[in-house]
């Protein structure tokens, strides 16, 4: 692609967020040296698939700012690894042991696992082995390493001295019972080392100092520097914002009132908040807002269980600001969609190829070669039809298709056609549900497998067979319900409501094989 590309007629969603950047720091280099860029993570759990859509679509916008500005930029991947632990995750061994640590910050729970010092630091480490597996461009951050080595002391005592400021913001959006023990400030307790969520008798702004009663009961007046106290969440935010000088951090809908007073807050540290894009949550395929604890969404191992990467990061590319089911029924949409926006790509002008999703999938790596020669969908209703039990079974129908595709020679159609044998054994066989042809249906079957047999043995028959089976569906339906004629034969012939491209499909199974499927279905 070339560069000679006017990139302010481009307006795909990345630029239009990147402009905002562009023009929040006045098209010129920040005191610091670079834009900076952020994503949050909680590493009370596992790395989930929101986090693998942050990051994906903060990297998606940092990529288009570098289109439009030659101003260095950095992403920060921060874990709020200083928080104390609220409750124990289900899914986690030595549970009873864990649970002795309720209150301890992540990074003082012994890891469940027994394989880093601290559950924090495994969860962190699961994080940067996942991101690294996805080839972002990130430098991780730990809260309680910033804590601890003072690196937020300027920011806290910033806080200290609008504590009552703070407090006027926040006290309102709270509860009438939360609003008695609410303090932004959350001191580590010198005894036990929990984070204490106490009231603050008095606060000392010059020395850097709280007072407040331990969990024994004992007046204690310590400072908040070097990761002797915490924020919280709302404060903490804004405070990161501050010290850090962060440009541009996206958040889920849900953190649209903390966004608002988090954005209050650093204000009134004298800085700003970043540039935001609010994204709508996913919901399950009941509209229900996916839930870690629920486990009502789909992991981003069983996504890739049944698909590849990128239908994962074009799923995250479209329509963020709109809400989108997260079930297992859209990946092989997904699927398809990234591999037609692969196969157009090369056919494009240089304006139309930067509308592409697939630029914004790849960026800095670039826009593979590869290109899908057969869709997913047609895979899975092949595996279907077939009853496939293997990936050899898969093979030995394509290569009958297409003897010159072979495993060696086409390995993402290789790769496709594994996930299409997964999905279909852990979705579609369960659920197939045949159903017997009325007479008149038979009648219309018949017809079309007894014309099928002038195909036999031809070779570039590809728009004769689709004219066949039009003209079959037009001679029993009217135009207006000729839909009603291919689902017919799904219903019938494949036990599902919908299916490929009918003539895709009889070329790919083999005429024969579809003959005698429509023979055994009318008996």
């Amino acid at each position: 692609m070339s560069e000679n590309i006017d990139y302010n007629q481009v307006n795909t969603w990345p630029f239009q967020e990147a402009r905002k950047i562009l023009a929040r720091i006045g098209n010129k280099v920040p005191k610091k040296g670079y834009v900076l860029f952020e994503t949050g993570y909680g590493p009370s759990g596992l790395p989930h698939i929101g986090t693998f859509g942050e990051v994906a679509r903060t990297s998606m916008v940092r990529w288009a700012f570098s289109k439009i500005s030659d101003i260095p930029t950095r992403l920060i991947a921060f874990s709020d690894d200083m928080d104390g632990l609220r409750k124990v995750p289900t899914n986690i061994p030595n549970q009873s042991e864990t649970e002795k640590y309720l209150g301890f910050p992540l990074t003082a729970v012994p890891d469940p696992f027994n394989q880093y010092d601290s559950f924090a630091n495994h969860n962190n480490a699961m994080l940067c082995e996942f991101l690294d597996r996805y080839g972002f461009d990130y430098e991780f951050r730990s809260s309680t390493q910033m804590y601890k080595s003072g690196a937020f002391n300027d920011a806290l005592m910033k806080v200290l001295q609008n504590y009552d400021k703070i407090m006027e913001i926040m006290l309102p959006s709270l509860g009438e019972e939360r609003r008695k023990t609410y303090s932004p400030i959350m001191p580590i307790s010198p005894k036990t080392g929990r984070v204490l969520q106490v009231p603050i008798i008095s606060v000392n702004a010059q020395a850097g100092t709280i007072v407040f009663e331990d969990e024994d009961g004992t007046r204690v007046e310590q400072s908040v520097l070097n990761g002797m106290a915490k924020l919280q969440w709302k404060a903490d935010w804004a405070m990161r914002w501050y010290a850090l000088d962060v440009d541009y951090e996206m958040c889920g809908a849900d953190l649209t009132d903390s966004y608002k007073l988090s954005g209050r807050i650093v204000r009134l540290l004298g800085g700003n908040a970043p540039e935001n894009l609010t994204y709508q949550l996913f919901v399950d395929e009941q509209g229900q807002k996916i839930s870690k604890t629920k486990g009502n969404g789909i992991s981003i191992e069983q996504w890739l269980s049944y698909a590849n990467p990128e239908s994962l990061a074009l799923f995250m590319y479209t329509k963020p600001a709109t809400s989108k089911r997260l079930y297992f029924d859209v990946i092989p949409r997904n699927v398809d969609e990234y591999y037609q926006y692969l196969n157009a790509y090369d056919k494009q002008d240089d304006l139309a190829k930067m509308s592409n999703p697939v630029v914004y999938i790849h960026r800095e790596h670039g826009v593979p070669a590869g290109r899908m020669p057969i869709s997913y969908n047609l895979l899975l209703n092949l595996a279907s039809a077939a009853n496939t039990e293997s990936i050899d079974d898969m093979w030995g129908y394509i290569t009958a298709y297409n003897p010159g595709l072979t495993p060696e020679n086409n390995p993402d159609l290789n790769m496709m056609a594994e996930r299409a044998v997964q999905y279909y054994h852990d979705f579609v066989k369960p659920n197939k549900n045949y159903r017997e042809p009325t007479d008149q249906e038979k009648v219309v079957l018949q017809d079309l497998a007894n014309g099928l047999s002038q195909f036999v043995g031809k070779t570039g028959i590809e728009k004769d067979l689709e004219t066949y089976c039009y003209d079959i569906g037009k001679k029993y339906y009217s135009e207006e319900k000729l839909r009603d004629f291919f689902g017919m034969f799904y219903n019938v012939l494949l036990g599902q409501e919908t299916g490929p491209r009918l003539p895709n499909f009889i070329l790919i199974y083999g005429i024969n094989k579809t003959q005698q499927m429509i023979t055994d279905a009318i008996k």
